[in-house]
């Protein structure tokens, strides 16, 4: 069972991930990623789609150009679970390369 995480937890996992942030009106974290073109944000959010689908949790994200916003909670739980770090950890790696 996936369970909602405080936001005490959430901001000592959130130090081992850069550029994300706990939202202050609502229980998700949020990042904004830059890339050098369009053909490499829409390559990250490929990779992304694969891993959230294999993982059936699926991030809120809104693309322009060489921009992409993604705000990751879990629905179920009504906040942040550890499945939404893993996502974001699986992002940092994959907006690498």
């Amino acid at each position: 069972m996936r369970e909602k995480l405080t936001r005490d937890d959430i901001q000592k996992q959130l130090s081992s991930l850069d550029g994300w942030h706990l939202m202050a009106e609502r229980d998700a974290i949020q990042k904004s990623f830059q890339f050098k073109s369009f053909n490499a944000a829409f390559g990250f959010m490929s990779r992304v789609a694969l891993k959230a689908e294999q993982m059936n949790h699926h991030p809120e994200w809104f693309n322009v150009y060489n921009k992409v916003d993604i705000t990751l909670a879990t629905h179920d739980v009504g906040g942040v679970s550890e499945l939404d770090l893993k996502l974001a950890a699986f992002m940092e790696k994959a907006s690498a390369g």
